[in-house]
């Protein structure tokens, strides 16, 4: 495989700047964000490079365990900031039972069932795995969470006559929660429906750039990708049938 070399990588980093110059002739008030992310970016996957090598080498069945749950805790996060929000613990506890289990349920099953690594808790395949497959998921119930909150606020009204007609609170905010799970569901359908045609999966252009058989790398990008809806899915499935208590007393009134 052709390696990159820094000064090649420098190189790269025109395409940065192109952007940035873009962004001054349209005078999009975004250019100090794109120097602090390209920053971040660049930082970030630096120390993930060298920590990831550090832990191959150790092949270590607890610091690899300790690695996945730090990556689940670091998405539960994530979630919580990017809902813009403030979140009740009921929220909050439905995102960490719904996003914890979904992703490390597939993920063990996808690589015990589907991988079959050499080793069990080969680091190689467990860590890089588990960040497509959780990143992904953190993804679905960001959107679906925002998409609930929105849509729980723009239809107070009709929730309350719901309950005022006689219906249970699951039914008055079902709906609701059924186009919370469309929206976060979407960008993986788009996603599958593109592949292959409209563009090549980053892993398996690496994979033919490092050197594998295309069908090898068709192969991986096919499990990934089923794994990935899967976590996803079942993620937001566990999501959509908590998170609609959050949003109701123990007298089963509507507290938005």
């Amino acid at each position: 495989m052709s390696d990159i070399d820094l000064i090649r990588l420098i190189i790269a980093y025109s395409l940065i700047l192109m952007l940035y110059l873009f962004m001054k002739i349209r005078r999009i008030q975004q250019d100090k964000l794109l120097i602090v992310a390209s920053f971040r970016m660049t930082i970030q996957l630096v120390l993930a490079g060298y920590l990831l090598r550090f832990i191959f080498q150790m092949h270590n069945t607890w610091l690899t365990l300790g690695i996945i749950l730090l990556m689940v805790t670091f998405a539960v996060l994530n979630v919580r900031k990017l809902a813009q929000k403030r979140l009740t613990s009921s929220m909050v506890k439905s995102i960490v039972v719904s996003l914890s289990t979904g992703t490390l349920l597939v993920l063990v099953f996808f690589l015990l069932a589907v991988v079959n690594p050499p080793s069990l808790f080969d680091p190689r395949y467990w860590i890089p795995l588990a960040g497509m497959i959780i990143g992904n998921a953190m993804t679905g119930i960001s959107i679906g969470l925002k998409t609930l909150l929105d849509n729980v606020e723009s239809n107070k009204d009709q929730i309350q006559t719901s309950l005022h007609l006689g219906a249970q609170p699951q039914e008055a905010i079902r709906s609701i929660v059924n186009k919370s799970f469309e929206a976060a569901i979407l960008p993986t359908l788009n996603s599958m429906l593109g592949m292959g045609i409209i563009f090549l999966p980053g892993m398996m252009s690496g994979q033919i750039i490092a050197g594998s058989s295309p069908i090898t790398a068709i192969r991986y990008q096919i499990g990934i990708m089923l794994g990935i809806s899967g976590s996803v899915s079942l993620s937001i499935f566990l999501f959509s049938i908590t998170i609609w208590k959050s949003f109701f007393n123990a007298k089963k009134q509507f507290t938005p």
